[in-house]
């Protein structure tokens, strides 16, 4: 199987910090956006992501529906094959392992990572990103609230904390749980319904405290930074004219541009081009989705002749 190795070369270094990202089911195959903009942000501060072979669940779905023995048997397979990846990129040393959903977070303290990658810490990408300085940059018209997440991915920061950071300001957090939590809406409704009447009044009640703007251009978006909750506020959004969003999202949406996904997209698969032609003796590449024989002739001849 093939290893992803993703690199802005214009942002890395032989020194550049390297980091094993896991996206997990909900990242990766629900809200794909939330995985893409994940490697984006990374992409965008510089660091070096590894992703795992192929797609992989984490194991808790099963370990937590009953099935423990299948739970364990994932839980066994993941951690050989990040040992092995551990052994091929070893020269990459890692030393932050990387998640987007708590579920994953919760699941994978028990991988035992440090010995599979020495010295490493298990970190949300929120929390990744606050260590780097990330803020979210001019915005203006919206209004945002906090949901954190039963199964919060943030275990070393305060989530509060992380998100005020990110966002530059102070955001409100409205409480409860949404009632979605993995596969409980599905497996008691009945509980689930009422859970979600105190949410929606909760939702309600934080609106009427916002304060008043006159810039006011769009619905209230609830941030939050789990998976299952992001399609759980979601439902809510009918009754309550609000949006619902993951908070890395909207920091590639803002600081990245709205096209941010298919330039996202565009530059890593064309810098893996250029990191290819270079390392194997061309002294000039030029890698992008417009370029053609002539871009950039008369640079390039000056620089080899």
């Amino acid at each position: 199987k093939v290893v992803p190795v993703i690199r802005n070369i214009s942002k890395t270094n032989d020194e550049s910090e390297a980091v094993f990202y896991f996206p997990g089911c909900g990242s990766e195959r629900l809200f794909s956006q939330v995985g893409l903009a994940t490697q984006a942000m990374l992409f965008e501060v510089g660091a070096v992501t590894v992703l795992p072979p192929g797609y992989l669940c984490c194991g808790y779905p099963q370990t937590s529906s009953g099935d423990e023995v299948k739970g364990q048997e994932i839980t066994s397979d993941n951690q050989v094959q990040f040992h092995r990846v551990a052994n091929t990129l070893n020269y990459l040393d890692i030393k932050t392992v990387i998640v987007s959903c708590g579920t994953c977070m919760d699941q994978l303290q028990k991988y035992e990572f440090e010995k599979i990658f020495p010295g490493c810490r298990l970190l949300d990408i929120h929390e990744y990103l606050m260590e780097k300085g990330v803020k979210m940059k001019g915005i203006s018209g919206q209004q945002y609230m906090y949901h954190d997440p039963c199964h919060s991915p943030m275990k070393t920061y305060s989530s509060s904390e992380v998100t005020n950071t990110l966002m530059d300001q102070t955001i409100p957090l409205n409480d409860r749980c949404c009632g979605e939590s993995g596969t409980f809406a599905v497996a008691r409704p009945d509980i689930a319904s009422q859970v979600k009447m105190r949410k929606q009044e909760e939702i309600e009640k934080g609106l009427k405290e916002l304060p008043k703007t006159t810039d006011q251009q769009y619905p209230v978006k609830i941030l939050t930074s789990c998976p299952s909750c992001l399609q759980g506020l979601a439902r809510y959004g009918d009754d309550t004219n609000t949006d619902a969003d993951y908070i890395v999202v909207e920091l590639a949406k803002h600081n990245l541009g709205d096209k941010w996904l298919q330039e996202y997209v565009d530059k890593a698969i064309f810098d893996e081009y250029k990191d290819y032609g270079l390392s194997i003796g061309f002294k000039v590449v030029e890698s992008g989705p417009l370029v053609r024989s002539s871009y950039h002739a008369d640079e390039q001849a000056r620089m080899v002749l």
